[in-house]
């Protein structure tokens, strides 16, 4: 140990008081201490930074060259340490539900306006991150809406439903003047895949039976590449809900199997409402 003090809130607080109302005496009536508590915190900080940061005269208190630049830090610590506050008052009365795709797919709105009514002191966001967990391992979101493969060494989950897959064709293909199209009919096709978050892998075909595949990293760029007729994509009904695009159409995919729909959270910290949001997601399929 060097013998330092070591650096508090306190000590900003102070440092930005006696600046800002130009005394001790001011910075103490402010602070609601005595202006000998007052030096005394001052004096511990310039000890633990280990340089002068106030020119003291009878009259006047200005910061020396190394105080104008702790002050301006100071401010922006003490900003962060209150918005950091005032995030833990408010994390159990907000609730960050994360989705890479398509949230709850048809559910959605219905899912949004059942948890108003029945929690409205629990404030429900929607947040769309492009990662395989939607945002959770991110720290984007307190539970996420998952339809591929979960780490279950990390994250607790829960089934709440399946969903069909269906094709995305573009408008002008002859296959959208079908009502369904069978998946084994699908390998005579590129199939655009989304391999980051999509749900679609060639492992849906038997091997030797398998479409040739490109590749895109978002949902935007899948429903791009379909619009010219060059590709055609696999996916969970919900996109068909979320992604209503003029020149797509979906259209069902027969003998293909159903998607899960997760739930997933961290298991160690679960956000209190996880257990309702489980099933009220339930509750809708």
């Amino acid at each position: 140990m060097d013998g330092r003090a070591e650096l508090e809130l306190r000590h900003l607080r102070c440092l930005i008081a006696i600046v800002e109302y130009g005394s001790f005496t001011d910075a103490a009536i402010e602070l609601g201490v005595s202006q000998a508590s007052v030096s005394r915190t001052l004096l511990a900080l310039e000890q633990a930074l280990g340089t002068r940061l106030l020119h003291r005269t009878s009259r006047t208190v200005t910061p020396t060259t190394a105080g104008v630049q702790v002050l301006a830090r100071a401010r922006r610590v003490l900003a962060e340490a209150e918005a950091l506050v005032r995030e833990a008052a408010v994390g159990h009365t907000r609730l960050r539900l994360g989705h890479a795709w398509s949230a709850l797919g048809r559910h959605t709105a219905e899912f949004q306006r059942r948890w108003h009514d029945l929690h409205p002191d629990v404030e429900l966001h929607l947040i769309r991150h492009n990662t395989p967990t939607g945002g959770l391992a991110e720290g984007r979101c307190d539970l996420a809406v998952v339809r591929g493969a979960i780490d279950t060494r990390h994250y607790a989950h829960a089934l709440v439903g399946h969903e069909r897959r269906c094709i995305a064709l573009a408008a002008d293909d002859p296959w959208a003047r079908r009502r369904s199209v069978p998946l084994a009919e699908v390998r005579e096709r590129t199939v655009v895949v989304d391999r980051r978050t999509g749900t679609t892998t060639v492992e849906l075909w038997p091997e030797g039976a398998r479409p040739v595949v490109e590749h895109t990293h978002d949902v935007d760029d899948w429903l791009a590449s379909i619009a010219t007729g060059r590709c055609v994509g696999v996916t969970p009904q919900a996109t068909a809900t979320q992604y209503r695009r003029v020149g797509i159409v979906y259209r069902p995919l027969r003998d293909a199997p159903p998607v899960p729909v997760r739930l997933v959270w961290h298991r160690e910290d679960p956000h209190p409402a996880t257990d309702a949001a489980v099933a009220l997601a339930r509750g809708l399929w």
